[in-house]
């Protein structure tokens, strides 16, 4: 009897599992996947554990080469349920920009410490994992009525050679124009000169999520700085490798980079 009260628990725990598992976010490479479930549950992503909120909220990210499907697991109460989601591709395009300076698009030796260094910090800024849960609200555009000039994943053919896909999403404004926080966050990198990103300010919205403004002529944030949505945060320059006035943008979960479009409302 024992036995079978038992078995009669796990199926409805099992049942309570699957029913309390929400997931926001269309599964294709370069998304962001927003989950909840109930508390005091564990949430493995293709076996790796991850964190997740009092509230049960989790988030993750999926790579932009990403083939295999992608295994979610909820433990709770030492009952285990595992949805297998499938990944679809997308198209990426291929995008020519000429008439850069040819030190940004092959730098010279005497500067590649200064990109290292640059890379630390960026990094640095990416590994945070902090309980925050900004993560879970709507993003808003930074810039309203720019034109999007660069997308996520575009081979970038620059002055003629073959160089790494972009991986943000490009505004083109006019220099000066001011920028707004897309979500509430915390100020993780603010630097005003680095040498591919020029004025830089990176945002940790929680669980390893973060957000990259990068190319401003004016940083008006600094490090630490707790900043709300829609708040200014710099204006648009053309500083750092860039042939002209724009706003680039990035997201990452950890160092997993991200399509910005795919939390960004583009059609309003």
């Amino acid at each position: 009897m024992f036995k079978k009260l038992s078995f009669i628990v796990i199926i409805f725990l099992y049942a309570d599992i699957v029913r309390a598992l929400e997931l926001k976010g269309n599964f294709f490479q370069g998304n962001l996947i927003i989950g909840k479930t109930e508390p005091n549950s564990k949430v493995l992503i293709d076996k790796k554990q991850i964190k997740i909120s009092n509230s049960g909220l989790f988030v993750f990210g999926l790579s932009k080469n990403r083939k295999n499907n992608v295994s979610i697991e909820i433990v709770k109460s030492g009952v285990s349920k595992t949805i297998i989601k499938k990944i679809y591709k997308k198209k990426y395009r291929t995008q020519k920009i000429d008439g850069l300076p040819s030190k940004q698009v092959t730098p010279p030796k005497e500067v590649y410490e200064r990109i290292k260094n640059d890379n630390k910090l960026i990094s640095s800024a990416r590994e945070i994992n902090s309980d925050l849960t900004y993560f879970s609200n709507k993003f808003r555009i930074p810039i309203q009525d720019a034109i999007i000039t660069g997308v996520y994943g575009s081979q970038r053919i620059l002055n003629g050679i073959p160089k790494s896909p972009h991986y943000g999403l490009d505004f083109a404004a006019k220099q000066g124009t001011k920028i707004k926080a897309m979500l509430d966050g915390i100020v993780t990198l603010s630097e005003s000169d680095m040498y591919y990103t020029g004025g830089t300010i990176i945002f940790d919205h929680g669980h390893g999520v973060s957000t990259l403004y990068m190319h401003l002529k004016d940083v008006y944030v600094t490090k630490g700085q707790k900043i709300k949505q829609g708040e200014v945060i710099g204006t648009v320059g053309k500083t750092g490798r860039s042939t002209g006035p724009h706003l680039d943008i990035r997201l990452n979960w950890f160092d997993i980079k991200l399509d910005p479009a795919s939390v960004l409302d583009l059609k309003k």
